[in-house]
């Protein structure tokens, strides 16, 4: 049997998903989680061969989770499982250690056919997706312009975001000045939106 763990913060959809998985001959969800903090620690306890991780979760992405996985419990397999198709985030999925992305409109069926080729060693990657990110190209951002970036999410000033990142506050401009100039955008807020419409924050 494949034995399952399936990382989803919506109630209903990691129901459903447990539920037409284990409908599947050959799976057995052995976990189900509702937070990022929570993968790591189900994980270890129940040795999944596969781990079906959102990015978006409370307490930590995904992205960060799949990261702590492929060190920890190398034996499984990630395969990243969200409603988000963006270029950056299957870059930083890959970059994490991931075998998988797939956008949640997928049918089911195509689900546990792709759990399987991961398992046999494939990497199963959306094509549309696989496309945009090639043509998006890397994230242009600093780890430093990334957290000025967040830090400016819901509208905070530069003395704000100074004080968040222990930063002066001639830095924090200077970070999101740069930030602005790499997403060819002509403030903070639209630089926000456009790094986050492709995945870099």
């Amino acid at each position: 049997m494949i034995r399952v763990l399936l990382a989803e913060d919506q109630g209903m959809m990691r129901g459903a998903l447990a539920l037409l998985l284990d409908l599947e001959d050959d799976m057995e969800v052995v976990a189900q989680v509702a937070a990022g903090d929570e993968i790591v620690p189900a994980a270890l306890e129940q040795a999944p061969d596969i781990a079906l991780l959102d990015i978006e979760l409370p307490g930590r992405s995904g992205l960060d989770a799949a990261a702590e996985l492929r060190e920890r419990l190398p034996g499984c397999a990630v395969l990243i499982l969200t409603t988000f198709g963006r270029p950056g985030y299957l870059r930083r999925a890959m970059e994490a250690g991931a075998s998988g992305f797939l956008v949640k409109d997928r049918p089911v069926e195509e689900l546990a056919g792709s759990i399987r080729r991961v398992l046999d060693g494939e990497r199963v990657i959306d094509p549309a997706l696989a496309a945009a990110a090639l043509s998006t190209g890397p994230n242009p951002l600093t780890q430093r312009e990334r957290e000025a970036l967040t830090a400016a999410v819901d509208g905070a000033t530069v003395a704000d975001i100074a004080g968040r990142l222990h930063l002066s506050q001639a830095t924090v401009r200077n970070y999101l000045s740069a930030a602005i100039g790499k997403t060819g955008t002509r403030n903070r807020m639209e630089a926000v939106r456009e790094a986050r419409q492709n995945g870099w924050l």
